[in-house]
């Protein structure tokens, strides 16, 4: 993609599980992260579409960076980390190749040992925004 929407960087974050996914963007905002991508063929399933386990994964990723950033933040502690424990993901639409997708956190609540977030994952083309998946998540800070 030529044109990557203002704000976005490419995510300084690597794992082998995401690798094949790259590049990954990050931009952050007031409510949490968002983590976007330009879905190409390596993100879809036999079908031709995004992929769910990719929705998920990098849904998880999202709400779990957007997370610790809040719980550092807050206890001051940079070496917080935290663990996912439960995750729902709701699919209501698909994205193809093409599409923009957000994947746009919100930390509804950071506790001492245990943080909720919940996010939508949005696939923008030609201007044009739809609703893909949403999510929400408990997390154990670690």
């Amino acid at each position: 993609m030529n044109n990557i929407p203002d704000g976005f960087t490419k995510s300084p974050r690597r794992s082998p599980l995401t690798d094949p996914w790259e590049p990954i963007y990050v931009k952050m905002a007031d409510a949490g992260g968002i983590l976007a991508i330009e879905v190409r063929e390596a993100h879809c399933n036999g079908r031709g579409f995004a992929h769910g386990g990719m929705i998920a994964a990098l849904s998880d990723n999202t709400m779990g960076m957007s997370l610790v950033l809040k719980a550092r933040e807050k206890f001051g502690n940079d070496k917080l980390s935290a663990v996912t424990l439960s995750m729902t993901t709701d699919y209501v639409d698909s994205a193809q190749i093409g599409d923009w997708l957000e994947f746009r956190a919100n930390v509804l609540k950071v506790g001492r040992s245990i943080g909720f977030t919940e996010m939508k994952v949005a696939a923008i083309r030609d201007g044009e925004e739809r609703l893909i998946a949403r999510a929400n998540a408990s997390f154990k800070l670690v």
